[in-house]
């Protein structure tokens, strides 16, 4: 703890006399995904940009979203490269922005969250958790892997199945037949090999990053969710940055979220690849397989706009 207080002050002193600003930044995620590229990204373009007026710690794979999301609303880290766990505890009556069957693709979801939607859900999240959005990246389609072929959700049905400690997303899988295993990210791998769980979902970067493909033999394409990463910064650290230097972290916030956008969709297929070298047998399920997926989680999604996200209905975000 008191390295985080020699921290905080030196932010102070860095706003006061121009001395050099230190930011701390974390992600829940390992080497090799996304979120924890693009956080290398901002500090490498940062760095550069301020002749390393501004430095970046990195913090990578050691905690988990939740504790993540924690030490930012704290101000303990400063920046967060994340899922969707701050707008679940802050603004939970927008989370169908970060549920499975929900949002169409990525554009939907920019849709959705740079509109009047995303606005109000950002306006509770600064508020309630203390922290500004700086951007977003897509992380790619959610995917299933499993250690049996999966081909239709009679594959499902009693299928103890990984999932983040999400009630939304376990009262989603459960209507689909599944039995839920809540497992924080970091015990994912080892959920996985001890056999708690015996199938995952999840972006192809987290199966990649994870090393799922050791212990899972399946990977199974049904593109139930586009996955999104968030990156959010503690606002009492935001502020204490005078305008340029917010004007010049957006800038390059809005740079690297485009840079590793574009690296996801442009690397997705090669990831999925790189799974079959390593041995996993890849599923595609046809559409008649889809479309009895997504009816049997359709019932789900309904009741939880009414009783969990009722600011809005799933026709309304479907329309956007």
């Amino acid at each position: 703890m008191r390295k985080f207080l020699v921290l905080s002050l030196a932010l102070i002193v860095t706003a006061l006399f121009g001395f050099q600003i230190v930011l701390k930044a974390t992600t829940p995620f390992q080497e090799g995904h996304i979120l924890a590229e693009a956080m290398k990204k901002f500090k490498e373009k940062i760095e550069a940009a301020t002749n390393g007026t501004i430095v970046v710690e990195l913090q990578i794979g050691a905690v988990s979203e939740e504790e993540a999301n924690n030490l930012c609303a704290k101000g303990i880290v400063d920046l967060q490269f994340t899922g969707g766990r701050p707008v679940e505890v802050f603004a939970p009556e927008y989370f169908f922005v970060n549920a499975p069957f929900v949002i169409k693709d990525y554009e939907h979801f920019l849709r959705v969250w740079n509109g009047p939607i995303g606005e109000k859900a950002r306006a509770i999240i600064e508020e309630k958790g203390n922290m500004v959005c700086l951007g977003t990246v897509y992380r790619g389609y959610r995917q299933m892997t499993a250690n049996k072929p999966i081909r239709g959700p009679e594959d499902i049905k009693d299928l103890k199945l990984r999932l983040p400690v999400v009630p939304t997303w376990v009262k989603i899988w459960e209507a689909i037949g599944a039995k839920a295993v809540p497992v924080p990210l970091p015990e994912l791998y080892q959920a996985l090999k001890e056999g708690r769980a015996e199938a995952s979902e999840g972006d192809v970067t987290q199966i990649s990053s994870f090393k799922l493909y050791e212990v899972q033999s399946y990977l199974i394409i049904t593109n139930h969710q586009c996955g999104v990463g968030w990156i959010m910064m503690n606002r009492t650290a935001y502020e204490r940055l005078t305008p340029e230097e917010r004007q010049l972290v957006h800038r390059v916030m809005d740079e690297v979220c485009t840079w590793a956008t574009e690296k996801l969709k442009a690397s997705e297929g090669d990831i999925i690849k790189f799974l079959q070298e390593k041995g996993m047998k890849v599923i595609q399920l046809d559409e008649a397989a889809l479309k009895a997926i997504r009816e049997l989680a359709a019932p789900a999604v309904e009741e939880l706009f009414k009783t969990t996200w009722p600011v809005t209905t799933w026709d309304e975000v479907l329309r956007q």
